[in-house]
């Protein structure tokens, strides 16, 4: 059974960095493509970022780009969000996600391509 296991969320100053990661239990981690996503209060989940099963490829929508930088280690089937020069408007919970794909350099930006999640963890910054 595929499980997403998030952690490092937590309370940060406007500015400050956190660094999210997401543990997986999957047999072929290089598999999967990963994303991020996240949902702030009273709003819909939206993208974040996302990484393809090689690493090779990654996107990131445009109000973290510059900010935030997705990567992935395979031989520890993890994958991070380093999140840096934090603004209050990041405040929500991210969820990281997987994506089964037959290409190893693609990547998908599509919530509903995800078909596994992790739980969350919440991210707070504070002006």
């Amino acid at each position: 059974q595929v499980r997403l296991v998030e952690s490092g969320g937590g309370w940060v100053q406007a500015g400050g960095s956190l660094r999210l990661s997401c543990a997986a239990s999957i047999r072929t981690f290089t598999n999967y493509a990963m994303g991020w996503f996240r949902q702030a209060p009273g709003k819909e989940r939206r993208f974040v970022a996302a990484i393809s099963g090689s690493g090779s490829n990654t996107y990131y929508t445009d109000s973290v780009k510059g900010r935030f930088t997705i990567s992935r280690d395979n031989a520890k089937n993890t994958v991070y969000l380093q999140m840096n020069s934090l603004k209050p408007e990041d405040t929500a919970v991210y969820s990281c996600a997987a994506d089964r794909t037959y290409n190893s350099g693609a990547y998908s930006t599509i919530e509903d391509e995800y078909g596994v999640w992790g739980q969350g963890t919440q991210v707070t910054v504070s002006s």
